[in-house]
């Protein structure tokens, strides 16, 4: 019974140190050879500053800038309460929450198209750095005059950073909302 014993603790140690601390290790250090920019989250800098990360969302409220989808992670865009609000489409919160979205939405872009989707409901994680291109072209008008900019210099920026399914075939075509913005600036610091 104690050989037994002895050799389940030994093969418990030598199992955690090599899967628990050897291959994590290993794993880490050839993902940040291989590809250094994306084992480092694929942060964005400009200018020596950090402005935030290609895979997190971040929340963008100026009627200058696209705005994000939706965030039901904490207090919006809180990585360290990730998740979805679980609350059912036949949910009367739930309905109440885009019908307000909504007519935000419509008011905010006096438009009279519908209003996408993705800028209405909250993502599963509630982190989503990206949105449909409909959504984006939906805010075109709004951040053109805003920004007192052409429509149509905002809308061929706009579909400059649509990327399309991958591989032409997996995800649907997206854009993502910081480098979105972040190329407004840029548009805007040249002017």
């Amino acid at each position: 019974m104690k050989k037994h014993l002895i050799t389940a603790v030994l093969y418990t140690v030598v199992t955690g140190v090599l899967l628990g601390i050897v291959y994590p290790l290993a794993v880490t250090g050839i993902a940040r050879l291989l590809f250094p920019r994306q084992a480092a989250g694929q942060l964005i800098t400009r200018n020596g500053k950090l402005v935030g990360s290609h895979w997190i969302g971040q929340a963008f409220t100026g009627p200058t800038y696209f705005h994000s989808r939706p965030s039901a992670a904490g207090a919006g865009y809180d990585a360290d309460a990730s998740s979805g609000s679980n609350l059912a489409s036949t949910s009367k919160a739930w309905t109440d929450s885009v019908e307000a979205r909504a007519a935000a939405s419509v008011a905010s872009e006096q438009s009279a198209a519908p209003v996408p989707v993705d800028l209405v409901t909250a993502s599963a994680s509630g982190l989503d750095p990206e949105i449909s291109p409909a959504a984006a072209l939906y805010q075109v008008p709004r951040v053109a005059k805003e920004r007192h900019l052409p429509v149509p210099v905002v809308e061929a920026l706009t579909r400059r950073y649509i990327t399309p399914r991958q591989f032409g075939l997996l995800g649907e075509p997206r854009v993502n909302v910081l480098e979105l913005n972040l190329a407004l600036d840029a548009l805007a610091a040249k002017d």
